[in-house]
């Protein structure tokens, strides 16, 4: 193997965001962000979805997100469904007050 060519391997805290669990693995990854766990201070990194987290693995039906992207997709979605069905009732308002005019 070339010298200093790969990243330095070492073990790395990995936390779970939405459940706060912690598991330790080895890794190359390299983080500004440092934390003592059971005496010994890793590196940490932060991950959203973990199989602490993910419904594949907790059996769960509904999946949450900590970022709330579904919550944020169904409140836009929601939104918009608004917004279009105002705009369909101002349209059969306006026909209907061409219709009571032309008579």
């Amino acid at each position: 193997m070339k010298k200093k060519t790969h990243p330095a391997y070492q073990e790395v805290l990995f936390e779970d965001s939405s459940t706060g669990s912690k598991f330790i693995i080895g890794s190359t990854l390299q983080t500004k962000e440092k934390t003592v766990f059971e005496g010994k201070e890793y590196p940490l990194y932060r991950v959203p979805v973990s199989s602490a987290s993910h419904p594949f693995f907790t059996k769960a039906t509904q999946f949450m997100d900590t970022e709330g992207r579904v919550d944020k997709f169904t409140k836009k979605y929601q939104r918009k469904t608004e917004q279009v069905k105002a705009t369909q009732a101002k349209e059969e308002e306006a026909k209907k007050e061409k219709g009571k005019k032309k008579k």
